[in-house]
């Protein structure tokens, strides 16, 4: 019996959230994208991946509402609609328009909105997201080349993107513990609020809000409320096989790294291996000028990854990125180096690589689109939020997909040594 069923709207979330599940002790697969056929027997959840933060919301929507009829199908009992930390989205969506689409299909009138993960920095205080010490407003995710995030009120950025009325479940009631947010729950839907932001400061909040979520046949989330939803199903006594770490089987074969993000999380990273280990840089303009930056990439690396792991990388500072936007346009920009960067990936893996990190949500969903990827086997955690995990297909392919956010600043050595 699938006890949950999750629509991600990008690949690195959808793993976030699965490593959740794995360490609340769930069964859980990860798909790339809508599946074909049935679910496997023994998973407790399963998480459909889309490429859908970005996309045109009804674009977007479209693609929820198949990934919900599938899980449907498949007898999820409850459905977790899983967003970025930061809340990544425009005035006009998709998280907005996302949720007001999964509510109407499945009947329901009621829902929260809760992207807090403590563990990772992510807390919401009075309806206000914070990024470590600063608001989100004020974080690297003002310069997000895609989804710059300018207003750090939950409650506004998602009461521009739906018709419904958005309230708040304050910390006061959170602090009370799980029948206190369900009391102020009831309280707001008498009110005629549909969707509620909650405030969360710790791990001990997330856990609270979770169990009041129990009985929600809708819940809509970063990833830390994964970890309170599976402790329900352990309380249920729905979980009867032991909560044992992920663990992968040994994989054979060089290593290396492909980076898109331009967070600052990820310059960080990349200036550190830069440091003293090989990294060859793709630079957009000479994309868009026809250079052959991809076989040049490809035949830089052929020569190095027997002796040692590489990185290949388009991350750039946030000026350099809107350089690059301004010449080429935002979508354009994107796309082109996307592409470029999911065909590296396929191109060292044709090499022999067979651990590969990658760095950024939407280079994440081109690279294992371009590997032909249709699903995941959870792993161990490298950082919070980020796991390794193993590809289906003949040959055994280890990938960590990180949120550019996510990760201390040795991230891509630590999770190469990891399956040393």
């Amino acid at each position: 019996m699938m006890l949950l069923g999750c629509i991600a709207d990008d690949f690195t979330g959808a793993t976030d959230l699965a490593n959740m599940l794995v360490r609340g002790g769930m069964r859980t697969l990860q798909t790339i994208g809508v599946p074909d056929g049935p679910p496997p027997a023994d998973a407790d959840a399963v998480v459909v991946a889309l490429k859908s933060r970005t996309i045109p919301a009804r674009e977007a929507v479209a693609q929820s509402l198949a990934a919900l009829a599938w899980l449907r199908d498949a007898g999820a009992e409850q459905i977790y609609f899983k967003y970025c930390s930061t809340f990544d989205s425009t005035a006009q969506g998709n998280i907005g328009p996302v949720t007001d689409a999964l509510m109407d299909a499945m009947g329901t009138d009621f829902t929260i909105a809760c992207p807090a993960f403590p563990e990772n920095g992510r807390t919401i205080f009075r309806g206000y997201l914070y990024v470590g010490d600063v608001l989100l407003s004020e974080s690297g995710m003002k310069d997000h080349p895609l989804t710059p995030m300018t207003d750090a009120s939950l409650v506004r950025v998602l009461q521009a993107q739906t018709a419904r009325k958005v309230g708040l479940v304050r910390f006061d009631a959170v602090a009370g513990g799980p029948a206190a947010i369900r009391a102020r729950m009831a309280a707001l839907k008498a009110e005629g609020i549909a969707m509620a932001v909650v405030d969360a400061i710790s791990d001990a909040d997330l856990a609270a809000i979770g169990a009041a979520c129990e009985d929600m046949p809708l819940v809509t989330a970063g990833s830390g409320i994964g970890l309170g939803l599976a402790q329900n199903a352990r309380a249920r006594g729905r979980l009867g096989h032991a909560a044992t770490a992920a663990s992968l089987p040994r994989i054979e074969g060089p290593g290396a790294v492909v980076s898109g993000s331009c967070s600052p999380a990820t310059n960080g990273q990349v200036a550190e291996w830069a440091r003293s280990r090989p990294a060859f840089r793709i630079d957009a303009l000479g994309l868009a000028a026809g250079l052959p930056a991809v076989e040049e990439a490809l035949a830089w690396a052929r020569d190095r990854i027997a002796r040692e792991p590489v990185l290949v990388y388009a991350t750039a500072r946030p000026e350099e990125v809107r350089a690059v936007q301004a010449r080429l346009g935002v979508e354009a920009a994107g796309k082109l180096v996307e592409d470029a960067l999911s065909r590296v990936a396929a191109g060292l893996v044709a090499m022999g690589v067979r651990k590969l990190v990658v760095a950024g949500g939407e280079t994440s969903g081109a690279v294992v689109q371009a590997l032909k990827v249709r699903s995941l086997r959870i792993g161990p955690q490298i950082d919070p939020g980020v796991p390794w995990t193993l590809a289906d297909g003949a040959a055994p392919i280890a990938l960590a997909l990180k949120s550019g956010n996510f990760g201390t600043p040795d991230f891509f050595a630590k999770a190469l040594a990891l399956l040393a």
